[in-house]
C-alpha cells in the first residue's frame, strides 16, 4: 500500500516515517509539508493511505478532507484529542492517532486499515447494479466504532430505521450503525431479505407467524405495509 504524510512538523514527520517503513506491507511514497503540496502529489499519482495531521497553518486538515475523494483512506493524526468527533462525519477515515503515537497503538492501526482492504476487496455487492445472491455462506461486514463485524446473512433477523441509524437485530445481538436502510438494503440478497415497510427489512425465512398486518420474528412483531404485503405473499411457500 503507497501511503503519504502530510503534516507540518518535522519531527512528527519523521516519527510517522519509521512507522510506516517498519511495516512490510506499506510503502512511504512522499512527505509533505502542508495540504496545498500534497493536493498537487495526488492529482497526478494513486495513493492508498494518507497520515494526515488536523492542524496546520492556512489549510487545515479538515479542509483538506473537505476537497479530497471520498475512496482514499485516511488515518488523522493530532496533538487534541478534542478533534476525535471531526473524524466521524467522514467515512474515509480509518482511524484517529493521538500524538505522540506509540507502535503498539500505530500496530492497531495497521489492523483497521488492513481490514478496510480487505473489507473492500471481498465486498459481496457490486456497486454496478447486480447483487450477488448470498445463500447460508453469506456475510456482511459492518462498522461498529472503527471495528469491522461480520454477521453472517443467515443470523440476520431483521434491521429497523432508527433515525440517522438502523438497528440490525441478529440472532444473539443487536448492532447500532449509522447508515440507512437503503444502503443495507442495497447489500442485502434478495434471495433471502426484503422491506416489508418503510421502516424494516426483514429476513423472511425466519418468519414465524404472519397475522393481519404483521409478522412475527422470534418475539418481534414487525408491521407490514398495505402496498407490502402482496409482495411478501409471493415470496412465501404457501400450501393453499
Amino acid at each position: 500500500m503507497n501511503c503519504i504524510i502530510i503534516d507540518d512538523e518535522m519531527l512528527s514527520q519523521e516519527i510517522m516515517a519509521q512507522l510506516i517503513e517498519g511495516q512490510t506491507e506499506m510503502e512511504l511514497a512522499q512527505k509533505f509539508p502542508s495540504c496545498i503540496a500534497a493536493l498537487k502529489f495526488l492529482g497526478d499519482n494513486e495513493v492508498d493511505i494518507i497520515f494526515l495531521d488536523l492542524h496546520m497553518k492556512d489549510f487545515s486538515g479538515i479542509d483538506f478532507l473537505k476537497t479530497m475523494k471520498q475512496n482514499q483512506k485516511v488515518v488523522l493524526t493530532t496533538s487534541d484529542p478534542s478533534f476525535a468527533s471531526a473524524s466521524y462525519e467522514y467515512d474515509n477515515i480509518i482511524d484517529y492517532l493521538v500524538k505522540p503515537i506509540t507502535p503498539e497503538r500505530f500496530a492497531k492501526t495497521v489492523e483497521r486499515i488492513n481490514n478496510a482492504v480487505a473489507l473492500q476487496e471481498s465486498k459481496t455487492i457490486n456497486y454496478g447494479g447486480a447483487k450477488k445472491e448470498g445463500q447460508k455462506g453469506g456475510e456482511l461486514f459492518i462498522n461498529i466504532d472503527r471495528r469491522l463485524i461480520k454477521i453472517k446473512y443467515q443470523d440476520i433477523l431483521f434491521v429497523e430505521a432508527k433515525g440517522d441509524y438502523i438497528n440490525v437485530r441478529t440472532v444473539k445481538e443487536d448492532f447500532r450503525v449509522h447508515s440507512t436502510l437503503k444502503k443495507i438494503t442495497e447489500k442485502l440478497p434478495e434471495s433471502l431479505f426484503m422491506q416489508i415497510h418503510r421502516s424494516y427489512v426483514i429476513n423472511f425465512t425466519k418468519i414465524i407467524d404472519i397475522q393481519d398486518n404483521s409478522v412475527l420474528i422470534e418475539k418481534s412483531v414487525i408491521p407490514i405495509s398495505r402496498s407490502q404485503r402482496p409482495n411478501l405473499m409471493k415470496r412465501l411457500n404457501l400450501l393453499q
